[in-house]
């Protein structure tokens, strides 16, 4: 037996390294010091599944349907996916159609998937900044650079930023609309924009819409998928209906791209958790209306906690909301975090989702009582 002491730290791969551990976990690590913290930190819906979801799944594990799906997912989900975007966007995802799709485990596998298939070493993907806290990583894995766009104070890029960015070696942009972590929603006419100028360069444009469901009136939805079938669509299953633990998403787009991500997932997701997806059959047939209006309610309650304090861009979608940290204050975000855990209060520091430390992510998917509680504390200290 060898005496030599066996160390790891060499094995590790130059790729990992360069990836940083998710600093919202390192706040939940923290919170370990809080005495029954109120928790606006965490992107989780506080809704239960709808029964006839839960049903759905539970009568799948029940019958057996527990195994290996087709890579692509089972056929029902699929048909259904597809007549989904023949009647939103006047897609065709048949067979012999110009348009594809497949099932994922989760929009985050979604997302890699298409990194993967798309990205090599040296080439450059435009990301917003402030950004949902994987696309960067994304781009790491896959040997490429996220470039971020600059959007403050509007938290919107536009075809004049976009612009400066490009490259030869940009080959895509990733919009995500409505706005982990901002809250803001692109209108028809930003969108569009961004459709045509990705197109006019050669560009793919990913559009990330998990929370297209969650948006706000007078706000409406705008898909660049009604604008063009040229752009990768990717939506999930797990925040609108509750079910983030079931990991179910999907993406629609050019053929091309879509065999190819489905080769990856042959060969590292397998395909997604076959039970949920047929539980997820259901949510098309789901009413999200009354939810809505209660994460309205919410919005509104954010919005009048906190624009009289400091500065916020009103959340259109999703259901979280960036204020800044108030200059008078002369500290940075993250200082500003530290002091809301030491008052028992858990929100995010905005270097997690941008190059800036100059504000707060919050979420609001939580029970209004606490929400209000945990806004009440934020506003004194912000004061």
């Amino acid at each position: 037996m060898s005496t030599q002491t066996f160390n790891a730290d060499h094995l590790i791969s130059d790729r990992v390294k360069h990836i940083e551990a998710s600093g919202i976990r390192a706040i939940w690590e923290m919170a370990q010091k809080c005495t029954d913290p109120i928790d606006l930190s965490i992107g989780q819906p506080d809704f239960l599944v709808p029964e006839a979801i839960k049903s759905a799944a539970i009568d799948a594990i029940t019958n057996n349907c527990n195994g290996y799906s087709k890579t692509h997912g089972i056929e029902p989900l699929v048909e259904r996916i597809a007549s989904y975007c023949a009647d939103a966007f006047g897609w065709d995802c048949s067979e012999g159609g110009s348009e594809s799709l497949m099932v994922t485990s989760g929009t985050a596998g979604a997302l890699t998937l298409a990194c993967l298939a798309i990205l090599n070493p040296g080439d450059e993907i435009i990301i917003p900044d402030p950004y949902f806290l994987i696309y960067p990583t994304l781009a790491t894995i896959a040997g490429a650079t996220a470039v971020p766009c600059l959007t403050y104070p509007s938290f919107k890029m536009t075809v004049e930023s976009i612009k400066k960015l490009i490259t030869p070696n940009t080959k895509a942009v990733i919009l995500n609309s409505p706005s982990n972590p901002t809250g803001v929603v692109y209108t028809t006419e930003e969108v569009n924009a961004l459709v045509e100028c990705c197109e006019s360069h050669g560009i793919l444009l990913i559009t990330d819409e998990i929370y297209d469901e969650f948006v706000f009136t007078p706000a409406t939805f705008a898909s660049p998928a009604t604008h063009s079938r040229n752009v990768l669509l990717i939506r999930g299953f797990g925040k609108t209906y509750g079910c983030t633990g079931w990991r179910l998403g999907f993406a629609a787009g050019p053929k091309a791209i879509i065999s190819e991500m489905m080769k990856l997932q042959q060969q590292t997701y397998v395909c997604a958790p076959t039970p949920f997806q047929h539980g997820v059959l259901q949510s098309f047939d789901t009413d999200l209306s009354s939810l809505v209006n209660q994460f309205t309610t919410r919005r509104d309650m954010v919005v009048d906690y906190l624009s009289p304090v400091t500065e916020l861009a009103t959340p259109e979608g999703a259901f979280y909301a960036f204020p800044k940290v108030p200059d008078h204050l002369g500290i940075s975000a993250t200082e500003f975090v530290h002091r809301c855990i030491e008052n028992d209060l858990l929100v995010i520091q905005g270097s997690i989702f941008s190059s800036k430390d100059t504000h707060i992510r919050l979420s609001f998917a939580t029970p209004d009582d606490k929400l209000e509680q945990g806004l009440t504390k934020l506003a004194n200290l912000m004061q």
